[in-house]
Formats: C-alpha cells, structure tokens, sequence
C-alpha cells in the first residue's frame, strides 16, 4: 500500500471506505490539485462522452452552503474572496499529467463554513446518448501536493458502476482541525440532477 524511497513515504493507495488524514500522509500540505481521470470503453451508442466533474461544498448539514458553493463548468471558482477552490475543467496545462479534469484547492483559505467537499463526475445527456459508467473504466481520483508535484493520495474505482450517470468519487471533510479524505466511490442514476436533489438543502 506504501511506497517508500529511503523512508520518504511517496503516495498512499485508498480502497473504498478508506479515510486517511491529509496532514499524516503530507505534513503541512498546504496548495493540493485534486486530479480526476478516466478511459471510455469501445461502445456503440454512437455518440460521444462527455464527463464533467463537479464540486459541492458543504456545512455542517451535508448540504451546499449556497448555490454559489456549487463548482461545475459554468461556475468554476469558490465564491469567498480567496477563491480557494477552482476547477480548472479540462487538463491543457500538463500540469497533474495523466488526469482528464483537475481543481486546485488552498486549504488554509477554505472558509470555515465549509465542512465537507464532495467531489464528482457525471456524464452529460446520459440518458440522451444512453451512457452509463459501465463503459467507463480506470477511473481515479488522486491529491497531488502542489509544491513538489508529487501524488500523496490515489483512489481507484473497481467497481461496475453499469446502470448510474453520476458518481461522487471522493469527500474531503474537516475533523479536529485536519483534512480528511474518505473514498466514497457512490453511483447514482439520474446524473449531476440528481446530485443536485441530494446537496441542495
């Protein structure tokens, strides 16, 4: 589970259910990407994927804090004056290389109102284009420390996900002061409305 290059612990490997805290496996990580990714089986819907991930911030209820505290393509930065939370959609810079979306994350600057961030990917007019993520395959969810570049954290989904559109892949939560990441690896069908349905308060 631990790769170890002369005592220096180089990344850990989740399994779903798993939670490990942010600041054992990185002392002091500060600027995290969170980087999402994934591979499209060969299908014959004829038509396209097109996966979006997305970010809910929530208080203390489970709920999203705001509207606004709902991240996706066409809102894509935390609305505190820091802009702690950005999803930079599309991977173009390089940056997090192997990853197909990728969110930037300041800990220290998260607004302490928000208590959990539940991360997701759904697949846009599923039911249109009769998808699913059973075609999906080697879909991941990892934090890298921004400062060296290095992954710390690595979640990776085994499961057949063949009926659901939406998936909440992983949870960053507060707990006495520290970051926490809990991988969730939950379907859901009906898609990012049917996320909605179960943030929104």
């Amino acid at each position: 589970m631990l790769e170890e290059t002369s005592g220096f612990i180089m990344g850990i490997s989740l399994a779903k259910g798993q939670r490990i805290s942010l600041e054992k496996v990185s002392p002091g990580l500060k600027q995290i990407l969170v980087g999402l990714g994934w591979d499209i089986n060969v299908t014959d819907t004829g038509a396209d994927f097109d996966l979006d991930s997305s970010v809910f911030l929530l208080g203390a209820n489970e709920k999203l804090v705001s509207d606004k505290h709902f991240i996706f393509y066409n809102n894509l930065t935390s609305p505190d004056p820091q802009q702690s939370i950005k999803q930079r959609g599309d991977n173009l810079t390089g940056a997090g290389e192997g990853d197909d979306e990728v969110i930037e994350m300041d800990l220290p600057q998260i607004p302490a109102e928000v208590e959990k961030i539940a991360i997701a990917v759904t697949i846009h007019e599923a039911e249109a284009r009769q998808q699913n993520f059973g075609q999906v395959s080697n879909a991941f969810v990892r934090i890298i420390n921004c400062e060296n570049q290095e992954e710390v954290i690595r979640y990776d989904l085994t499961e057949d996900y063949s009926i659901e559109t939406a998936l909440i892949m992983a949870e960053l939560y507060r707990q006495n002061g520290e970051w926490l990441m809990n991988a969730v690896g939950a379907g859901y069908e009906g898609g990012l409305p049917a996320l909605l349905d179960h943030y929104q308060g």
